[in-house]
């Protein structure tokens, strides 16, 4: 700010006064926490002194204030000591746990802590939480043990699923017969496209070749060598189509990784060696409230059968993966379960994917052939009409022909010119009419006019 900024002359402490500043604490002051006596200050208000730190550096000391400002923030650091002597969760959660572990100072820290805490009105109120602390025995190790109990169920919960489905997909994808057949045919389509090249009579190929039959395209560069692999096992063995349902657990095998399995199972049991050690040495309890032996031995048993069950479990994963590269001749170290599995899961969804473009492509092609046949039906009953309508057109002037014949000779009286032979003739009679009836004349019904058609007149 230069000199003539408005912050260099404001004096905001000529504002405060007693009732404004109560007023404002009453409205919105958080809960407070239980205060020393203090001397009476008659200042309107006072600034906390900053209290220089003794031992903690100024971030290990800020981590502190963070996390007793937090979820502790209510609870004295007696009351926060003696829940971890009793070992009680329901205050000290995991995440609470994990955060005391990862900023609580070194065991040489806190020995010098604990020397100042006679003098803690000095520390800060980290350092002040750390020298309450600093008398349990072996604090760090029973924190640790602690989050373990804590994360426990979702440690197993993690690790016993993929076990169980590395396990299970090695043996599913052992003994799935269907799964065999498509190698089987693979192995055929390949060596007949490689006669005559290096490659003809290969005994067999890499089981990461599936996942690659989507590079060798058809002529028209419409399909792929994978297309026409489902569309042949379609044709010619239906009942191969559904082979993933023979190996359910590929999902989840394809997630699985021993290297990370291992390294939790380790660490699992670095964990319970860490708590048994921490047990052997608090069959003693230090004071009335340390219920560490007490509330964490059941634990401890519990714990050490699951993490033996789990590591023989793994045994088991790692000695059918190993089965399975000798049954399709692989290295194991090099192509890991979870490259093998996601291999296969891969092969999996592109072969269903193929499936259905060939379904939609005999759909399209259907729906062409229709259109095809409905448009030659179309074009047919097209010339039929024309057919009809020329034959009828050609009729029409035969007959208007005739006619102009007809009234031609009608006309001209050639019609007429054919002499008839002379009739005799009779005398007429005064007053009668001459009529015929069936071609012979009637003298004696001169009156019958409406039945009689009359014919001639003399």
């Amino acid at each position: 700010m230069s000199e003539k900024a408005f912050w260099l002359k404001v004096q905001e402490d000529k504002l405060a006064s007693p009732d404004i500043l109560s007023g404002l604490a009453q409205k919105f002051s958080s809960k407070p926490m239980a205060k020393k006596n203090e001397d009476n200050v008659d200042r309107a208000h006072t600034l906390k002194k900053a209290k220089d730190l003794k031992v903690l550096d100024s971030k290990a000391a800020q981590n502190l204030s963070i996390l007793l400002g937090g979820s502790l923030k209510h609870l004295s650091y007696e009351h926060i000591r003696t829940c971890i002597l009793r070992c009680d969760t329901t205050v000290l959660n995991a995440n609470v746990l994990d955060l005391l572990i990862q900023y609580l100072p070194p065991a040489d820290q806190l020995r010098k802590l604990s020397e100042l805490r006679c003098s803690s009105d000095e520390l800060t109120e980290a350092e002040q939480f750390a020298a309450v602390v600093s008398d349990v025995k072996r604090l760090a190790p029973r924190l640790r043990s602690l989050a373990f109990r804590e994360h426990y169920q979702e440690i197993v919960s993690e690790l016993k699923p993929d076990i169980v489905s590395g396990t299970a997909a090695c043996e599913e994808v052992r003994s799935s017969v269907k799964f065999a057949r498509i190698l089987e045919l693979l192995l055929l389509l390949g060596n007949y496209m490689n006669t005559g090249s290096n490659n003809a009579g290969a005994y067999g190929f890499e089981i990461s070749f599936i996942t690659k039959l989507t590079a060798t395209k058809d002529l028209e560069n419409k399909q792929t060598l994978l297309h026409y692999l489902v569309n042949t096992i379609e044709t010619k063995f239906p009942e191969v189509l559904n082979f993933a349902e023979e190996m359910p657990h590929i999902d989840r095998a394809a997630r699985v990784s021993p290297e990370n399995l291992q390294k939790a199972l380790k660490k699992m049991e670095n964990d319970i060696r860490s708590l048994e050690t921490d047990l052997n040495n608090s069959r003693v309890p230090q004071c009335d409230d340390d219920l560490f032996h007490e509330t964490m031995s059941n634990f401890a048993k519990e714990a050490r059968e699951q993490c033996d069950l789990l590591h023989s479990m793994f045994k088991k994963m790692e000695s059918l993966y190993a089965e399975l590269a000798e049954y399709y001749v692989f290295d194991p170290a090099k192509y890991t379960l979870e490259e093998f599995f996601a291999d296969v899961k891969t092969f999996k969804d592109s072969f269903a994917t193929a499936h259905q473009e060939n379904v939609i492509a005999r759909e399209t092609e259907e729906r062409a052939r229709r259109a095809r046949d409905a448009r030659a039906a179309a074009e047919r009953d097209r010339r039929d009409r024309q057919m009809r309508y020329k034959q009828f057109v050609d009729m029409e002037r035969a007959q208007d022909g005739v006619m102009d014949s007809l009234m031609e000779a009608l006309q001209s009286g050639s019609a007429f010119s054919r002499e008839r032979p002379r009739k005799k003739t009779n005398p007429r009679v005064a007053g009668e009419y001459p009529f015929i009836v069936s071609g012979r004349r009637r003298r004696d019904a001169p009156h019958a006019i409406e039945t009689y058609r009359q014919v001639d007149y003399y």
